[in-house]
């Protein structure tokens, strides 16, 4: 009841603001939309008088706007009708790198409130063509970068929103494409909502569809979620603030990544967070991903209605210690109602930035819970859900027999993805270093015979399997649930 009562506040606030708008046609601005004329000072100039009058919407009419980085302002939305374009510059010496943040960006807001970007038009970053000029800027000595992987670093690259420590927030309608970094990044905000909005981000590496860091009271709904990198992404950079309070609902994302994810950035915590009603498909890494891996707490998650098509893997929990804060936490996660098929074959092939072929040879993985020794992650519910997997897991490709279970290395301090662990000895799910772990009316189907159990338990205490269907052709075991170094474990009809 809490959460959603904060959760209406922010949708109050966002949207009371939006009732009383004054409109001013950029027009008046003599803003340009040939397309070729750099708008950047004249945008400015009419941001800052209407938040001098007390507040309204900046509107687009058809058009292309030409623009390097503007600052947006309290009670100012920027308003863009069907057929008005804000086009990013190509040149990246037009965005601006503030001196309160450490990133570059299209449309900027600092310390605001009342804020927002609305319509049916489009910001287009053009992020392609910004990060290949970029580099050309860094190979001539005038910005210094080490080009990692032969890319400029991410903040370097302009995002296309970048919004820090702001307040009632509004963005809906709109199409956000073609970024060079993240697509927009939210930081430390509060009072947010992002409804109905799509998103392209395939132009270029790193291209999230969404990052939300350190915020409270956000919702993202009826939006689509179109990414080379990850897709709804909730990230921690500071052990002083947490993302709490997040309700995510009926989303549709594809990713060369994962779907919805959290953790990667992991330094404070993410709490009450709510994913219901979302599909991902076509999705190289994890459907959904929460991970601690630098000190945070993750504490009262729910998923429900989530349909995962063509991904790669369903579920991943880890926590690790990749970098030593404070003391990983992941606890009180509960998953329903999940319908899930995961393909033989590469789920996002043919895609300009897809994900890298790594950490082979490897079967097909499985989902994963996977603690720490001295941490394990506790109290997970798993209910009401069916995965369908390929099977066909061959132990002369790769192999972890059940006699050596303690080879599967610990990797506490890697990145976290689900297959750090190359191949591992189950087919359906692997949990290791967890407790008070409970599944009822779960299946995993195999369409093709494979030399792994479906279910192995290592070092886990507390569980509660009931109502498990499995279905494998030619099954090798006598018992689908494997156990080892665990305890207390119940298995019923």
């Amino acid at each position: 009841m809490k959460i959603l009562k904060s959760i209406i506040f922010c949708l109050s606030a966002v949207l009371c603001n939006q009732l009383v708008a004054k409109d001013y046609n950029a027009s008046l601005f003599d803003i340009r939309s040939d397309g070729a004329t750099l708008n950047t000072r004249s945008i400015q100039k009419a941001i800052d008088h209407i938040h001098d009058k007390g507040g309204g919407r900046l509107v687009f009419s058809v058009g292309r706007y030409l623009t390097g980085t503007v600052y947006l302002k309290s009670n100012v939305t920027l308003h863009l009708k069907e057929g008005a374009v804000l086009l990013g510059s190509t040149n990246p010496l037009d965005y601006d790198i503030g001196e309160n943040w450490n990133w570059t960006a299209l449309v900027v807001a600092h310390e605001q409130h009342h804020i927002g970007i609305t319509g049916q038009g489009v910001i287009d970053g053009r992020g392609y063509e910004v990060a290949n000029n970029l580099i050309s800027l860094i190979n001539n000595g005038i910005f210094e970068d080490a080009l990692l992987l032969d890319r400029p670093r991410e903040f370097r690259r302009p995002q296309n929103i970048y919004f820090k420590k702001c307040r009632d927030i509004h963005i809906q309608g709109i199409l956000l494409k073609d970024p060079a970094s993240w697509n927009q990044q939210y930081e430390q905000c509060r009072n947010m909502l992002v409804e109905e909005i799509t998103t392209d981000s395939k132009a270029y590496w790193n291209n999230d569809g969404i990052d939300i860091v350190d915020c409270d009271s956000v919702i993202i709904r009826n939006s689509y979620f179109d990414a080379a990198d990850d897709g709804i992404c909730l990230k921690s950079h500071s052990a002083d603030h947490e993302c709490s309070n997040i309700y995510i609902y009926n989303n549709t994302v594809r990713t060369s990544a994962s779907g919805i994810k959290f953790g990667t950035a992991s330094a404070g915590g993410f709490r009450n967070i709510r994913i219901i009603k979302n599909t991902v498909f076509n999705t190289y890494r994890s459907a959904i991903t929460f991970a601690s891996v630098d000190g945070a707490v993750i504490d009262n998650v729910t998923v429900d209605s989530l349909v995962s098509i063509n991904t790669g893997n369903v579920i991943f929990l880890r926590t690790g210690t990749r970098t030593v804060r404070n003391r990983p936490c992941l606890r009180n996660i509960r998953i329903s109602n999940v319908y899930a098929e995961v393909p033989a074959t590469k789920p996002d092939a043919g895609y300009r930035y897809e994900g890298p072929i790594e950490d082979l040879p490897r079967n097909i993985s499985p989902c994963i819970i996977a603690g720490i020794p001295s941490i394990p992650i506790e109290n997970v519910t798993l209910e009401n859900i069916e995965i369908r997997y390929p099977g066909g897991g061959n132990a002369l490709y790769a192999k972890v027999g059940l006699d050596e279970l303690d080879s599967v290395p610990e990797m506490e301090n890697k990145y976290p993805e689900f297959s750090m662990f190359k191949e591992l000895p189950a087919w359906g799910f692997y949990i290791r270093h967890a407790k008070d772990i409970r599944f009822n009316n779960v299946t995993f189907v195999a369409q093709k015979a494979d030399y792994r159990p479906a279910v192995v338990l290592d070092d886990v205490h507390n569980a509660v399997f009931k109502k498990m269907k499995i279905s494998i052709p030619e099954s090798a075991h006598k018992d689908e649930i494997v156990r080892h170094r665990s305890s207390g474990i119940h298995v019923e009809p």
